[in-house]
């Protein structure tokens, strides 16, 4: 088995992993310097660092660098620790470097104006690959957006219900009109996607969520939209707006402590009350 291609495959299928690789090694042992080990976020591997109880605790370890999505090296000292040496090393020390396996970045770009196309030229360069949706074929094609890993172009029902976002996806709403941004949110908060955000004023969310709530979609559903979209950055042109979007996805793979959504200031019940409406400060209007 070929682990290099076990790892190509587990990122496509939008799942998390460790590889742990030998690095350093005195004494003998039954496997190899640079030998390898994929572990999987169902706890199976792939390949071998020479058994024993060794590789039990590196699996464990790698089960937290996953998690953590962040290198760890673990070191054996073999020599003060006999009972570790269960055929793995006879003596000696090792070092083994657990690197996380993540999932391909995949954003879900629902609009395709000008917002959308400078976001799609940001993200790509930040290492996204990009689905793009829009009912008007003029804006979404392989013209406008070369390099897109798909591109739908027709009414968002019917693209729905061909996109499948994973735990690892991440979805922008930036559409033409607040009609189409309440269908997609409808939509995008019944996923396990891994980040949603909508463009738009604060009381233009406001109003969708009132309104998305009454037709009985839970409240908590919300607590996790980032919208108004971006980091605050003063943002005006589509290209600062697409910019103020791009760092908030950064932040949020990176899990940065900035990357609070915007709308857990919803927590429960009816969120419209006049005295919230009041304070909406942002009323520039949307640039789809």
């Amino acid at each position: 088995m070929n682990i290099y291609e076990e790892i190509v495959k587990l990122q496509r299928e939008g799942r998390r992993g460790a590889v742990a690789t030998i690095v350093n090694s005195r004494g003998s042992i039954p496997s190899f310097q640079s030998a390898k080990m994929l572990v999987r976020d169902d706890g199976s591997i792939s390949g071998t660092i020479g058994g024993g109880c060794v590789e039990a605790e590196v699996w464990q370890a790698a089960r937290e660098v996953m998690t953590q999505e962040k290198p760890r090296t673990v070191r054996f000292d073999l020599n003060q620790n006999p009972k570790d040496d269960t055929g793995l090393v006879c003596g000696g020390t090792l070092e083994i470097f657990i690197e996380p396996v993540l999932p391909t970045s995949l954003l879900y770009i629902f609009g395709a104006g000008h917002v959308a196309l400078e976001l799609f030229k940001a993200a790509r360069n930040l290492g996204f690959d990009c689905i793009v949706a829009d009912d008007r074929d003029t804006y979404a094609n392989a013209e406008r957006f070369p390099g897109a890993a798909q591109i739908v172009a027709r009414d968002f029902d019917e693209a729905f219900k061909e996109l499948a976002p994973t735990e690892s996806s991440y979805i922008v709403i930036a559409t033409r009109g607040h009609r189409d941004d309440m269908r997609v949110l409808r939509w995008a908060v019944q996923t396990p996607a891994h980040y949603i955000g909508m463009i738009g004023s604060k009381r233009k969310v406001i109003t969708i969520f009132r309104e998305l709530t009454r037709e009985g979609l839970k409240p908590e559903l919300f607590n996790r939209v980032h919208s108004p979209v971006g980091l605050d950055i003063g943002a005006v042109t589509p290209e600062e707006i697409a910019v103020s979007i791009a760092a908030e996805l950064i932040a949020v793979r990176r899990h940065s402590k900035r990357a609070v959504p915007h709308m857990s200031w919803f927590q429960s019940g009816e969120p419209g009350d006049e005295a919230v409406a009041a304070t909406a400060q942002d009323e520039t209007p949307k640039k789809g």
